[in-house]
């Protein structure tokens, strides 16, 4: 047979190696226990858009909402060594600390507040003087009235929510109560609030 009528194999050069398959998470978190900080960083590049969607929606404030999920990713960094894989996913432990962080940023920022208030106070400033004290005591004692017209349930959901700092989805879980009725019923609350503290002034006029 002539050569031109051999069929030869095709020259390849040499084969390429296949990528690497990304790391899981969990063996990011393994590797970040023993201070790999590049694989931190890959965990942020992973989940830090849907970690500050959660922060922002309980904070309201998008400065607030950076420092929520900054400080959780400080906090996976230093209890790595601590995850257990079998009680969460990586995903799910990341998110309920920056949950738990947004959360007490709101609680600090109110503390913040109250104690400014109670500073003007006791410096006696004039926006916070006898006559503007006394009509605080009275809006005080306007709510505490319209808020015992209240059904129970939504009382409860008010005080746990204005009084006791909690979000929605904390007032839902202590009250054991969807979130979509928590919400219902602060809605309806409010409203019912507002209706009885107009009528109370209008009584007072």
């Amino acid at each position: 047979m002539s050569a031109a009528g051999l069929s030869l194999p095709r020259i390849r050069g040499p084969s390429r190696p296949a990528p690497p398959a990304p790391a899981s998470d969990a063996a990011l978190v393994a590797r970040v226990a023993r201070s790999d900080d590049a694989a931190l960083g890959t965990l942020y590049d992973r989940h830090n858009r849907v970690a500050y969607a959660i922060a922002l929606r309980v904070v309201r404030d998008r400065g607030l909402a950076e420092d929520a999920v900054q400080d959780a990713f400080l906090s996976v960094w230093k209890g790595a060594h601590s995850f257990r894989s079998e009680q969460t996913s990586v995903r799910g432990w990341i998110l309920m600390l920056v949950h738990r962080r947004a959360v007490d940023l709101v609680r600090r920022e109110q503390r913040r507040r109250s104690d400014v208030l109670d500073e003007r106070h006791e410096r006696g400033d004039d926006a916070a003087g006898p006559a503007d004290e006394a009509s605080l005591v009275g809006l005080r004692e306007q709510v505490q009235r319209a808020l015992g017209f209240l059904p129970d349930a939504q009382r409860e959901v008010l005080e746990l929510a204005y009084y006791g700092g909690l979000t929605q989805t904390e007032v839902a879980a202590r009250v054991d109560a969807p979130l979509g009725t928590v919400k219902s019923r602060t809605s309806t609350a409010l409203t019912a609030l507002r209706r009885a503290l107009a009528d109370d002034a209008d009584l007072a006029a």
